[in-house]
């Protein structure tokens, strides 16, 4: 049954509470009650942090909508936001701790979870040491109110970890550590002013923007279409963005970064436009070097982009008054990941398109963001390859190695194989490659611990569960997130309904379960203290004393490290030493958050490298030149896989919302029409697709959305495995397409998964399963 609200609504139409009085037999009685609300919030469900108005009645949330008055939004939501009260109720997912015995699972109370936590973890400890620990951390945790902030007070107490980050965005981390300074410190497209928008690897229409920090992109490129200028969409697919943008270039998977050379090549046979910028810019000269024999005519065969058309649009970026050069998710998970990525911001650097209005530019957030204490000038250069994974050899990048080792490492005997797992909002089964040989493994674990608000094809091997909260049970309050956002915005949201009663909060269990990895019993965690002694480092970390700051709180938990992180940003009072800063109780106060304006130049201020300038042309990252020189000398040839996603699908967590998938089947293959005549198949049949690591059977959707030689498949489906409790998505499982992913198929500087641009087989089946 749904809980009724708190917090500080919005009264409704009704006026709070309506009392209709009548006849209940021969007594006048209360024959209905309705309370009513309306609340405000923001979505957390990704970069665009929609205001949403969500009404509730008699505890029920009501029809989701965009808030108008929002200052960031502006009404503006995707049909997944209008469904969380959806995912509030949705009677599948979790409330309460779950214990795993044998092939049943139970309820128990919070105490009995810890206890069998501490038996499980105890038990490896003693045997193994927590050499043989690790935690998987998936993206959810970023939009977390706790989870984002508490996550190290786990992870620190383990060797290594792995994320779902080095299967969509290592080479992004990769090339901000080393051409900025930190690995989080991304520029993104201010669109609100730009007269030009090259999109690369990137389809705004299913993902609202990733990493992109602006708001319902489609209607900013139509608004920058509108004022005269132009939008380019790069991607083997004419995706829905493709098809509002002023002209598609379909371009061969894999081959961006040669691409990129090229009009780099271009641009800068006229001189590089950097202006004053150049005075915070290191290695122009090593960029014309590398990209003097990448002539239009040289990758034209490589990338199948017509020379004329790349000279084109060199030119047109070259004249542009303010572009934004975007790339994102389908140039990070190719072969040349890291090199591709990077030269996208050595692309703007050098045209004159960086640190200024319209073009990329660096968040100045209310929000300080954690990801930002530790950077190349206060810790020296990151350097990688400080050690290697047990069974491939697989090199650490960033202090992880390729999400597809995690499987190998549990199921290869011998010193240091993993016996334990941590899963924080993560589903690795689905997400990360050569799935199966991962569902396998984590059968074979002694200890497996899971975070999660579903018993989904991961956390149905966990031996505990421990369920989180629905996004109207939790505050939101974004931490890092808006890091990359076009203006500067903050808002706070309350939570609509409380925690189930006697619950523990993520943030505690996080600090419960990282005493035990460090040795601790249950009896023994005083997670009081370990939360002061947290915060404390925090403190010192950001020149505070702790024994002057804690004293100002009655509280701890996330609640406080958002006021800490509101204090010490660029706009906060620190404490009192700026009296007009802003202070979590001042966003609090701002009923819609608030505004304090667009992104202005930071550069100066901002790069953090241990010169305190921009590093063009990282020989770590160049170094990959004469790897992609080879491959453009013996390119592949034969169909290749690509990925896709889709705007009412979220990774595959949001599978199990009926309105979400209802409707026409979106697990398709795509196919161009003389590829699928070459194989034999036709619209609506089905088709095997094989890799070097296995096949799957998939339905077959014809079109010339495709470039000729690339199929498609989307990703976060496969709910079909036998153990879950997700029945919604049972019956649209879809197939996963992970499952086809050769886990060894990686970007070799970044180590992140090649999962566009895989070697596969499309053959008719004549008789589905």
């Amino acid at each position: 049954m749904a809980r009724r609200p708190h917090g500080a609504p919005v009264v409704g139409p009704a006026g709070g509470t309506d009392t209709v009085r009548g006849q209940s037999g021969n007594h006048l009685g209360v024959i209905a009650v309705t309370q009513s609300s309306v609340h405000r919030r923001s979505c957390n469900l990704c970069e665009c942090v929609c205001g949403l108005t969500v009404p509730v009645v008699d505890g029920i949330v009501g029809t989701i909508r965009g808030d108008r008055e929002d200052p960031w939004s502006k009404g503006f939501l995707c049909p997944k936001g209008t469904t969380l009260g959806a995912l509030h109720d949705d009677p599948d997912r979790l409330r309460v701790p779950m214990v795993r015995d044998g092939d049943q699972w139970r309820e128990a109370t919070w105490d009995e979870a810890f206890l069998r936590c501490e038996e499980l973890i105890g038990g490896v400890l003693e045997r193994d040491g927590v050499e043989a620990f690790t935690a998987f951390i998936g993206n959810p945790t970023g939009h977390s109110f706790s989870l984002g902030r508490y996550a190290g007070t786990l992870t620190t107490a383990l060797p290594h970890i792995y994320s779902a980050g080095t299967v969509d965005q290592w080479p992004k981390n990769v090339s901000a550590a080393l051409m900025f300074g930190n690995q989080w410190l991304f520029p993104a497209p201010d669109l609100d002013r730009s007269d030009y928008f090259l999109c690369m690897g990137g389809n705004p229409h299913a993902s609202g923007g990733s990493l992109i920090g602006s708001i319902d992109v489609l209607s900013q490129i139509e608004a920058i279409r509108g004022r005269g200028g132009r939008v380019v969409v790069v991607d083997p697919r004419r995706t829905k963005t493709a098809q509002i943008a002023d002209e598609w270039v379909a371009i061969q998977p894999g081959t961006d970064a040669a691409w990129i050379l090229a009009l780099l090549h271009v641009i800068l046979d006229d001189g590089d436009l950097m202006g004053a910028l150049a005075d915070h810019v290191d290695g122009i000269d090593e960029v014309k070097a590398a990209c003097a024999g990448f002539t239009p005519e040289a990758v034209e065969g490589f990338t199948r982009v017509p020379a004329e058309t790349t000279r084109r649009i060199a030119q047109e970026i070259r004249a542009a008054d303010a572009a934004s050069i975007y790339g994102r998710i389908g140039l990070c998970n190719q072969e040349f990941g890291t090199l591709a990525t990077a030269l996208v911001d050595v692309l703007a650097i050098c045209s004159g398109h960086f640190d200024r209005p319209g073009t990329l530019m660096f968040g100045n957030p209310v929000v300080y963001p954690l990801a930002w204490l530790t950077n190349s000038r206060v810790a020296g250069e990151p350097t990688f390859g400080r050690w290697r994974s047990r069974v491939r050899g697989a090199p650490e990048v960033l202090g992880q190695v390729p999400a597809s080792c995690l499987a190998e490492e549990i199921v290869t005997p011998g010193p240091g194989q993993l016996k334990g797992l941590v899963t924080i909002a993560g589903n690795p089964v689905i997400s990360v490659p050569e799935s199966d040989a991962l569902d396998e493994a984590l059968g074979q674990l002694e200890c497996m611990i899971s975070i999660d608000c579903y018993l989904n094809e991961t956390t149905r091997h966990a031996h505990v569960i421990f369920p989180g909260p629905s996004p109207l049970e939790t505050p939101h309050f974004d931490e890092l997130l808006r890091s990359w956002a076009c203006r500067t915005v903050a808002r706070y949201s309350e939570p609509l309904f409380p925690r189930p009663e006697g619950s523990r909060e993520e943030w505690e269990v996080l600090i419960i379960l990282g005493a035990m990895l460090r040795g601790a019993t249950y009896d023994q965690i005083d997670v009081r203290a370990a939360d002061d002694a947290f915060f404390s480092g925090l403190c010192m970390a950001t020149g505070l004393d702790p024994a002057a700051i804690l004293p100002m709180y009655d509280h701890g938990g996330p609640e406080r490290m958002a006021d800490w992180s509101v204090r010490v940003g660029a706009h906060g009072d620190r404490y009192g030493e700026r009296p007009d800063g802003l202070t979590l109780a001042a966003v609090k106060a701002a009923p819609v958050g608030i505004d304090l304006g667009p992104n202005e130049p930071r550069v100066p201020e901002v790069i953090c490298t241990p010169t305190g300038r921009i590093q063009l042309a990282h020989p770590y990252i160049f170094g990959d030149l004469a790897r992609l020189t080879e491959r453009m000398a013996n390119p592949d040839s034969g169909l290749v896989l690509v990925s896709r996603r889709h705007m009412r699908s979220k990774n595959s967590w949001m599978h199990n919302i009926k309105v979400l998938v209802k409707g026409k089947d979106r697990c398709t293959l795509i196919i161009h029409p003389d590829d699928a005549a070459a194989a034999g198949v036709r619209d609506g049949e089905h088709a095997t697709v094989t890799s070097e690591v296995g096949s799957i059977e998939v339905p077959v959707e014809v079109s010339d959305e495709m470039l000729r030689g690339v199929v498609c498949l989307p990703h976060g489906w496969g709910h079909d495995k036998v153990g879950t409790r997700l029945s919604v998505a049972r019956e649209h499982a879809g197939v996963n397409n992970n499952r086809i992913a050769p886990g060894r198929l990686v970007d070799a500087i970044s180590g992140n998964a090649v999962v566009n641009g895989i070697p596969v087989e499309v053959t008719r089946v004549a008789v589905p399963v």
